[in-house]
């Protein structure tokens, strides 16, 4: 049994990957580590700003098409899986990148700013998640990986709703694990330390926390997206079949200090 292990296992040639928010920053490195592995991409996205994205992943010798879309309405979550399977003809994987942030005082926290967080970052995922499972259970295979956070551990500062989305992306990724694992579908999360993207921007610009951030960090740097990219092609390939429900920190030991 051993000497059948190879890096095939790595491949994801032949597959097909659904990435949302996949045009930039990490969702951009992870489409790109997809398409290297082998795969053909789906690309939800919010905006049209894909041509650089697309320029990688064909170089790669891969297929990409992109699908505009709201993710906060419900009403456009079956209409990603019909087009990706009218596209190509079958779902493998899904990465549910799509996400946002924003940051106040809890105490001056707006409402709508809460409602606007969880939808992308909570509900988007539970019911796109449903959707391609469907599609996965008929054909006794797939691979859903979330894309969860160190507030799936921690309390964080400013950003209530981020945190409680992101430990709901934690509690959603076991919970299907516990329902699909029977029918040969894994569902993991990565869980991203301190990453270089424009989400972060403000917080690197800010010299003091900064330094408390960089202070804490064993590896003594913030992570590039490259970072992450052998991550995705791990939970997404065959070398990953009995891992699920787990979360794995990419985090450059962040939560061990």
């Amino acid at each position: 049994m051993l000497n059948n292990f190879n890096m095939d296992f790595f491949s994801l040639k032949g597959k097909v990957a659904i990435v949302t928010g996949g045009n930039t920053g990490l969702g951009q490195a992870y489409v790109v580590a997809l398409a290297k592995a082998g795969a053909d991409l789906f690309v939800v996205t919010y905006d049209r700003e894909w041509d650089e994205t697309r320029k990688m992943v064909e170089a790669e010798g891969r297929k990409i098409e992109f699908f505009q879309a709201d993710l906060t309405d419900r009403g456009q979550i079956d209409k990603v899986i019909k087009e990706c399977i009218e596209t190509f003809g079958k779902l493998d994987i899904l990465v549910n990148n799509a996400g946002t942030i924003r940051r106040a005082p809890l105490l001056e926290y707006k409402e709508e700013d809460w409602d606007a967080v969880m939808d992308i970052n909570l509900n988007s995922v539970y019911f796109l998640s449903q959707a391609a499972a469907k599609i996965m259970v008929k054909q006794g295979s797939g691979k859903i990986i979330n894309i969860a956070s160190m507030l799936s551990f921690q309390g964080g500062k400013f950003v209530p709703p981020y945190t409680a989305s992101k430990h709901g992306v934690a509690g959603i990724t076991k919970a299907f694990a516990n329902e699909l694992a029977a029918y040969n579908i894994q569902i993991n999360a990565i869980a991203p330390g301190y990453i270089k993207t424009a989400n972060t921007a403000p917080i690197r610009a800010d010299e003091k926390r900064n330094a408390e951030i960089l202070s804490r960090i064993p590896a003594e740097r913030w992570a590039d997206p490259f970072d992450l990219m052998g991550a995705v092609v791990f939970l997404a390939s065959k070398a990953s079949d009995y891992i699920n429900g787990h979360i794995l920190a990419v985090d450059g030991g962040w939560l061990v200090r």
